[in-house]
């Protein structure tokens, strides 16, 4: 059973940084997609950043340059750096691992950006 424990969200000032991590069990090898989706209140889960087993990334638009993702597939972990966050990142991040046709999910991380 794949699991997903997600860590590092919290309240952080308008350009400010937070890091998350989401560590993965249950699951074998590398050749699975993960990354992070967010929902902020009274919107739709939207696609943050993915990373495939060989380092390939893929970012929104909205985060392009300020936040970065990696993993390290020898702990089956993923990260989420942010930087120079901003009041619209405020959301639940939730981390993601896709593989053949199944999504895993974790059970989200509140990020909040307020002054």
């Amino acid at each position: 059973q794949v699991q997903l424990v997600e860590s590092g969200g919290g309240l952080v000032q308008p350009g400010g940084s937070l890091r998350l991590s989401c560590a993965a069990s249950g699951i074998i090898g590398r050749t699975y997609l993960m990354g992070w989706y967010r929902q902020a209140p009274e919107k739709q889960r939207e696609l943050v950043a993915t990373i495939t087993g060989g380092g390939n990334t893929n970012y929104a638009d909205s985060v392009k340059g300020r936040f970065t993702i990696s993993r390290d597939n020898a702990k089956k972990t993923v990260y989420l750096q942010m930087n120079s966050l901003k009041t619209e990142d405020t959301a639940i991040y939730y981390c993601n691992i896709h593989l053949g046709r199944n999504d895993y999910w974790g059970q989200g991380t509140q990020v909040t950006v307020s002054s």
